[in-house]
């Protein structure tokens, strides 16, 4: 088997780095650049990396490359969320019926230094950071990157190019910009931007508050969420619009403003939060947005991955999973084309994958905007809640027969992402629907409510494939 040809890959974070190492296990010759310094020897600024929920598609990526049980050491289980109310109070509301199944909270910088290190163990596989990618020439399948250590420029080519370089791609932006074939893209900003802020660990290095849960203030038209850490920390994160309402990040400008808006809006929050203040004037307030494009490739030459082809919000926590599950995809596409030794052997991959890819990938962009609008108002309504309890006693009386849409999505690794939102977003129709006018509540015999629920989804369903929605 000829697998001597050289693979360059643009970027090594997440999706790069994992990328490399599965290419690397199949015996290619893999060359990534990164513009970013090597965050095993040097520390990265804080402020901009949301913190990652860990779920079974990322799950699923690992145990292909064999580091499940590596992995697992740098997880902490979230059960559920943790909703905190404007007087202080909290309830718990688990992600699933099903005990075994929760998400998990997982450092990006150490889950990148992991895969880093297990692809560097391929004598085949090259790393090299500080060499910022300048433009592709996607037709002769080079790239020009500057080099920051010794200030000059170099061009590197190779067989195929693959371009994990975020939502900010230079190779996406190359197609663009290039004008050679015709290429969709769109980028759509929230009104609302995020500014990462932290809870500290006790002098005696114990969390502050509940551990094993996502904790989450709604407000309605913003919220704050925190992530647990290894050290007893928490990545909290202010969603907040930069513009609209009586506090935004435009005119929360003094200490005073922010300590006041906490102390209204977070009071819990803040009796925990000493550093607010700290935080919030030092880390920056960066946008949200979604990226969607076509096509993803051209020709046998070179290939988005990841947020560079479809970067999304992360009100869903699955942005690394989805990008994960795009390395697993695209090895499963290579399993159908064994030994491609040509452009249009290449080319033949990455028109399966995308054609397999791409319909999902819009899914999750689009749901993880439905949870963004979820999370900040909709957990708090009594509604929500009866529907969520609902379902969590149907997960639980009926583990194999039901499963709802955050469930599909987060937990059912072996479904698209596509197929997950079609039957969630008519399971919760239906469900809705009933509640509303009465022919089922939580007192009713869950039976029969989950029979009642499978023939009003699939009738819902049946009027989507009419109109031509599946």
């Amino acid at each position: 088997m000829n697998k001597q040809q050289n693979i360059l890959v643009i970027g090594a974070g997440l999706c790069g780095s994992l990328l490399a190492l599965r290419l690397g296990q199949r015996g290619y010759h893999v060359t990534v650049y990164e513009k970013r310094p090597d965050l095993r020897k040097v520390e990265i600024s804080a402020g901009r990396s949301i913190n990652l929920a860990f779920s079974d598609r990322g799950i699923k990526a690992m145990k292909l490359v064999g580091l499940e049980d590596k992995v697992q050491s740098l997880c902490i289980p979230m059960n559920g969320r943790m909703i905190h109310d404007q007087e202080g109070n909290s309830f718990l509301s688990n992600y699933s019926g099903r005990d075994y199944e929760y998400i998990n909270s997982i450092s990006r910088g150490e889950l990148n230094a992991l895969l880093l290190d297990e692809a560097e163990k391929h004598d085949h596989v090259t790393i090299h950071f500080n060499k910022k990618c300048q433009s592709v020439d996607f037709e002769n399948t080079t790239a020009l990157f500057f080099d920051y250590e010794t200030k000059s420029d170099f061009v590197e080519d190779a067989d195929i190019i693959i371009a994990t370089d975020g939502a900010g791609s230079i190779l996406r932006k190359s197609y663009f910009l290039g004008k050679k074939f015709l290429f969709s893209f769109s980028q759509d900003y929230l009104t609302h931007g995020y500014k990462e802020l932290s809870i500290l660990p006790t002098e005696n290095g114990d969390y502050k508050t509940y551990k094993n849960a996502l904790h989450i203030w709604p407000r309605g038209s913003f919220m704050l969420i925190a992530l647990p850490n290894l050290d007893g920390s928490f990545t909290v994160t202010l969603f907040l619009s930069f513009d609209e309402g009586n506090y935004n990040f435009n005119n929360l400008t003094t200490p005073e403003l922010v300590t006041e808006f906490f102390k209204k809006e977070f009071p819990d929050a803040l009796q925990i939060m000493p550093n607010l203040i700290e935080d919030f004037f030092k880390n920056p307030t960066s946008p949200l947005g979604t990226v969607k494009c076509s096509p993803w490739h051209f020709k046998g030459n070179t290939l988005l991955m990841g947020d560079a082809a479809h970067a999304i919000v992360p009100f869903y926590g699955q942005g690394m999973n989805a990008s994960f599950e795009d390395v697993v995809e695209f090895d499963a596409v290579l399993d159908k084309h064994k030994n491609p030794t040509s452009k249009s052997d290449w080319e033949t991959i990455f028109k399966a994958y995308e054609h397999t890819r791409k319909k999902d990938t819009d899914a999750i962009a689009d749901l993880a905007i439905d949870n963004f609008h979820e999370m900040k108002e909709h957990v708090n309504h009594d509604l929500f809640r009866e529907k969520r309890n609902l379902e969590m006693a149907l997960e639980k009386n009926f583990p194999n027969e039901y499963s709802s849409k955050y469930s599909l999505v987060t937990f059912n690794e072996n479904i698209g992402y596509r197929e997950a939102m079609l039957k969630g977003r008519a399971q919760d129709k239906a469900i809705l629907n009933m509640l509303v006018e009465g022919d089922i509540d939580m007192h009713s015999d869950l039976r029969h409510v989950l029979d009642k629920v499978k023939i009003e989804t699939e009738a819902i369903l049946e009027d989507d494939r009419i109109a031509g929605l599946k």
